[in-house]
């Protein structure tokens, strides 16, 4: 039996959906350096051609494993018949996905023409033209909250990779407020004054805070034209 033979053989035993509900458990238990091709064969307890043949490389398998989980959020989102609420609850959705599964905020924010983005986008789209924007100013809306959704991903991905070791986020963040408190209050009369905050905010109220504030201008916007 040829190598090609016992390869198409293995790869027909497989299938996609296989492979990506794998690469993800290996992704949430180990992290995305530990996903390679060859933890995966061993995973699949079959060849790294039979996944191959599903899968062209680690990015790609990387994007597949991604959209499952925005997909799921976003289902849950398009149940709202308000826009508004409809965006605030997709918004969520992806913080809560990125929460429990961090290599999917760096997935998002490496790659921004995935698919798992363009169904970000579309979700938010249809919102803002339910919420009546102009249709001049409903490509700036939709970026401008898609955006600020990409950029909160890529920051709480890489949040456990820059925190010392054995140091927690309310341990982190106290220490970052000490420093910010010692600063010079005539250049950072600002900074000084929110250090107090830093440690106790929520990040998941702040992310709908800031979600709020583009909403409101949206909103406002749409009822000045």
């Amino acid at each position: 039996m040829t190598t090609e033979i016992r390869t198409r053989r293995r790869a027909d035993a497989l299938t996609r959906q296989r492979i990506v509900e794998a690469a993800i458990e290996i992704l949430d238990r180990d992290g995305e350096d530990a996903l390679t091709f060859r933890a995966l064969a061993a995973h699949l307890a079959t060849g790294s051609g039979a996944i191959y043949w599903h899968v062209a490389d680690k990015q790609a398998l990387l994007a597949a494993a991604t959209d499952p989980i925005i997909a799921a959020a976003l289902s849950e989102a398009a149940a709202n018949p308000q826009p508004q609420d409809a965006i605030r609850a997709l918004a969520l959705g992806i913080f809560d996905a990125i929460d429990a599964h961090p290599w999917v905020g760096a997935q998002l924010s490496r790659d921004p023409w995935q698919y798992a983005v363009l169904r970000i986008l579309e979700g938010i789209g249809a919102q803002v033209q339910a919420m009546g924007v102009p249709e001049p100013a409903q490509f700036n809306a939709a970026t401008a909250l898609l955006s600020f959704i990409l950029g909160l991903a890529g920051q709480y991905a890489t949040r456990p990779q820059v925190a010392p070791e054995g140091m927690d986020r309310v341990e982190v963040l106290e220490s970052v407020a000490a420093k910010w408190a010692q600063l010079d209050p005539a250049e950072h009369p600002f900074v000084r004054q929110v250090a107090a905050m830093l440690a106790s905010h929520d990040d998941r109220e702040q992310f709908v805070a800031g979600i709020d504030f583009i909403l409101a201008g949206i909103q406002q916007n749409a009822v000045a034209k």
